[in-house]
């Protein structure tokens, strides 16, 4: 399964404070627990349905990461720190459930 990241959502990653790199959000991927949810928010849609969950990187940092799922690919949208409302929805509705 491979993962695309533009250059436009690579130069936004890496101007975020900390910055956010590829091999953050692959350990992101690796290291989540629970099921993804998808964004149906009008402002946000796409098609195929943008995903999201959030992890842990494998030295403790959390980070919600967004993408969109192809039968080939994952799309990264973006992928930064969660705030408490994002950690409370995704407790609730995906990190406890398979």
């Amino acid at each position: 399964m491979g993962l695309i990241i533009s250059q436009g959502v690579r130069a936004k990653l890496s101007a975020k404070t900390p910055p956010v790199s590829e091999e953050d959000i692959l350990q992101c991927f690796a290291n989540r627990v629970g099921k993804n949810l998808q964004d149906k928010r009008a402002k946000n849609l796409t098609d195929p349905l943008t995903e999201w969950f959030i992890a842990e990187t494998d030295y403790g940092r959390k980070l919600k990461v967004c993408y969109i799922p192809f039968p080939d690919k994952f799309v990264i949208r973006t992928a930064y720190d969660p705030d408490r409302e994002e950690i409370r929805i995704y407790r609730k509705y995906g990190e406890n459930h398979v």
